[in-house]
């Protein structure tokens, strides 16, 4: 059953024609001889209160646009606004201030947190930073988020190696929300997770959405992670997106190649259902020497002519549905085609 949509607000943050090339060095002087195409030309917007899904394959640029939407990467072009403004410009001190607004869960609960510190330290770290240099201020700011996140004032003198990782992810979970963030950036938050410890912590992170008005950007590569949590999904392939739609009408009728093939392969819950798989062909192309014209090409079951000559353009394709393909509105027919055949 798809969703119904939830009233569109202004973007909380948004990100325009955003490029990041990690330039490779080589020879006597290291100049630079190549780069990796990180992140080749997005845009996406995310509304206030709502959370969008940021799915595809290891290695295709989700976490490095993450970690440039917070400037722990400085994009090589482009631009990032926040709540209406540029925030490229922005000096170190600027940055820090803006901090407050925007925060990371990180992948690993394992190496996210310093092993010297105990949880009061770590969780009360942002506080210091940003100017709450009272101990029993911080603590008791420390006693009220653990206790948001489900643990328990003994919990404060322990360190890292004495939590499960459910634990210390909501640990991290209680870190990001310590200075009242208005965006949280979910980098694999629960991939490293127990399946039912995932449970756990993707209701954690939507109970406290309702609670606090957060707005999230939920990456990951575990399809039905996303499909539960997200309001709105952007599929990514080798640096840039190639599809967007609220997500029960992405997961219900996927309009890019590519994404057909990416939830063909997630696994069904009814065992009554049948799914039909999708092989491409292939491996995915180098980042450091993408495919001319459309990237997905050479391994698209679809492809044209036009497709190796030109660079299809993410447009819109029904309703706030996007898709960055030539043929996405009649990729039905040509489907039953290839299939038949």
């Amino acid at each position: 059953m798809i969703a119904e949509l939830k009233p569109i607000t202004s973007p909380l943050v948004e990100v325009r024609n955003l490029v990041k090339h990690f330039p490779i060095t080589g020879g006597v002087f290291l100049r630079e001889i190549a780069a990796v195409k990180a992140v080749d030309g997005v845009d996406l917007a995310i509304n206030q209160g709502e959370t969008v899904g940021l799915v595809g394959e290891s290695g295709c640029g989700k976490s490095t646009l993450g970690r440039i939407i917070l400037r722990l990467e400085e994009p090589t072009s482009g631009d990032i606004l926040f709540q209406g403004k540029s925030i490229l410009g922005y000096d170190s001190k600027k940055m820090r201030t803006l901090r407050k607004e925007m925060q990371i869960i990180f992948q690993d609960p394992f190496s996210s947190l310093n092993p010297r510190k105990n949880v009061a330290h770590i969780v009360g770290e942002p506080l210091y930073v940003h100017g709450v240099k009272n101990r029993r201020e911080r603590e008791a700011r420390v006693l009220e988020l653990l206790e948001v996140v489900g643990l328990k004032r003994e919990h404060m003198r322990r360190y890292p190696h004495q939590f499960s990782g459910g634990q210390r992810q909501r640990i991290g979970v209680a870190r990001a929300l310590a200075l009242n963030p208005k965006l949280i950036i979910c980098d694999e938050a629960v991939s490293a997770l127990d399946v039912s410890i995932q449970a756990q912590v993707i209701n954690l992170l939507e109970d406290l959405q309702d609670e606090f008005g957060l707005t999230y950007l939920f990456i990951s590569h575990a399809l039905s992670v996303v499909q539960h949590i997200s309001d709105r999904v952007a599929v990514m392939y080798l640096g840039k997106i190639v599809e967007t739609a609220e997500s029960g009408f992405l997961y219900e009728d996927p309009l890019h190649p590519y994404s057909q093939a990416l939830l063909s392969a997630a696994p069904v819950s009814d065992p009554k259902k049948k799914r039909e798989r999708i092989v491409l062909p292939g491996d995915v192309p180098s980042p450091i020497n993408p495919p001319p014209g459309c990237r997905f090409h050479t391994r698209c079951l679809y492809v044209d002519k036009i497709c190796r000559e030109q660079e299809p353009a993410l447009r819109e394709i029904k309703n706030g549905h996007f898709a960055a393909c030539f043929f996405a509105g009649s990729l039905s027919a040509k489907r039953a085609v290839t299939v038949s055949s």
